[in-house]
């Protein structure tokens, strides 16, 4: 009789691991009553209390086990909620982990130190930090009083890999072609990791103000600039007032 209360407990599915508590229990009582002749009612009256009383015990233990998971799944929840209730905050979507070369060029633009010629924005916003443009307006030289735009993609994997930089102004210029390339030796083999968005939007900047005939992409302006830097100087000026330059014409970006 003890065997077949003990089987019923067990397949009890409320109790679960909980009943080899009181399974030992009633082994042992089981232990006390062998060698002990009962008669026949009182063993099944000893095996009903004995049953009645692990139930008892076991539904303490189970109801005490489920107060306290209890507790921690709602503590879990309560956090979960926190959690999403900051991600969704203002309607955002939920911020996604930075890579290394976002956390970098996240230092880098908050250490940006440039001239009043030169603003930086982003049309993507700011959750689109590797995506970003670059205005300068040179305040000598050449190309004084113009404004250029520089368009600015910066690979997941930078600093080891320079951002392409174009510049989307067309331009009368010996170091930049007329698709918008640009012609700037730390965008190419001089780079180097220790490098920085600063630093290229100086060396643009200087592009501006010391153009370089040594090292062009438009070999024709190159040309003009070696041998006749008054001719050249007026074909720039032509080219920002929205006039032609040979066969070409330049848009206004006075």
């Amino acid at each position: 009789m003890l065997i077949l209360v003990t089987a019923q407990c067990f397949r009890s599915r409320e109790y679960g691991t909980k009943l080899w508590a009181g399974a030992n229990e009633m082994r042992r009582s089981s232990q006390i009553l062998q060698g002990c002749w009962i008669p026949k009612t009182s063993a099944l009256s000893v095996s009903l209390f004995l049953s009645l009383s692990f139930s008892v015990s076991a539904q303490k233990t189970t109801k005490g086990s489920y107060f306290s998971s209890g507790k921690m799944i709602k503590l879990f929840k309560v956090k979960e909620k926190q959690r999403e209730l900051a991600e969704n905050a203002n309607g955002k979507t939920p911020v996604k982990k930075q890579s290394a070369g976002e956390l970098r060029l996240h230092k880098d633009i908050s250490e940006l130190n440039l001239p009043k010629s030169c603003v930086i924005s982003f049309p993507n916003g700011k959750d689109d930090l590797m995506n970003f443009e670059v205005t300068i307006r040179p305040d000598d030289g050449y190309y004084l009083g113009g404004t250029f735009l520089f368009s600015f993609n910066v690979s997941p994997i930078y600093p080891h890999e320079a951002p392409k930089v174009k510049c989307k102004t067309k331009v009368y210029h010996p170091n930049i072609d007329l698709e918008g390339n640009v012609c700037l030796n730390i965008l190419r083999e001089d780079w180097k990791p220790v490098l920085n968005i600063n630093t290229i939007i100086y060396g643009l900047f200087h592009l501006f103000t010391e153009p370089n005939y040594e090292d062009p992409l438009n070999h024709d302006a190159a040309a003009v600039l070696r041998d006749n830097p008054k001719l050249f100087e007026s074909n720039v000026r032509r080219a920002m007032a929205g006039g032609y330059v040979g066969q070409t014409l330049f848009p206004r970006c006075l």
